[in-house]
């Protein structure tokens, strides 16, 4: 039966990446189906319902950019240094993959991609320019961002800090930090983290999706949506 269970999950995923226009969260009469249904399926997804760290920093070319500016699109952000030798570009790569995902779909307008550099000093607007191509990072909707000329230092890592992740500075400059992928809603709110490497794409796609068809709005009863027969299968 958990065999079966796990091969239909998979089928919806699949079906609701494919055609998200379907797969709308309106559709959804409890927002908190969609949370449930990934506590049990997806055990490295923590939901989440808060504000987000504001933020004001500026991309390789000098633009300065906040977190209002994302407003209207569901915003995946992730922190990582360009030095790292381990996890970070690992993170970079799958961030890559998931951005590969959506952009095959119609979100690919809907959602942007942020990368933040915890090591200002060194990852200089050369080093953010040609990070992106180094992992397979579209620029149409991903930006790599860093502090301003006016911000200290260790802003961006403060930023970190206050998105929940713990800092050691070693003595030969490596940074010592949590790999967490930051999801939040096209109103700007902080919705879920997806911890580690080791969580399922689709699963983050699905969410995304969710969220990019988020409405508020009422809605009558008709005919069954897509979502709520995949739901109904658990």
């Amino acid at each position: 039966m958990k065999l079966l269970l796990a091969i239909l999950f998979a089928l919806a995923v699949g079906a609701l990446t494919a055609i998200p226009m379907m797969a709308s969260t309106h559709d959804i009469k409890d927002k908190s189906k969609l949370d449930r249904l990934m506590g049990d399926k997806e055990r490295y997804f923590q939901p989440l319902e808060k504000e987000a760290p504001d933020f004001t920093l500026q991309n390789a070319d000098g633009k300065v950019v906040s977190r209002a500016d994302f407003r209207g699109k569901v915003v995946v952000l992730h922190f990582i240094y360009a030095g790292c030798p381990d996890v970070c570009p690992l993170h970079a790569d799958r961030i890559a993959q998931i951005q590969e995902m959506v952009n095959q779909t119609l979100m690919k307008e809907q959602v942007q991609f942020i990368t933040i550099t915890t090591d200002p000093q060194n990852d200089t607007p050369d080093v953010l320019r040609v990070y992106g191509a180094a992992h397979g990072l579209d620029p149409v909707n991903w930006v790599f961002l860093t502090t301003t000329h006016d911000q200290p230092e260790d802003a961006t890592r403060r930023l970190a800090e206050a998105h929940g992740h713990k800092f050691t500075k070693t003595e030969d400059g490596y940074q010592v930090h949590s790999i967490v992928t930051h999801i939040f809603d096209t109103q700007g709110r902080w919705r879920a983290n997806f911890h580690g490497l080791r969580f399922e794409p689709n699963n983050l796609v699905l969410f995304i999706n969710a969220l990019a068809k988020e409405t508020d709005k009422p809605h009558g009863h008709g005919e069954r949506s897509l979502w709520d027969k995949v739901t109904g299968l658990f």
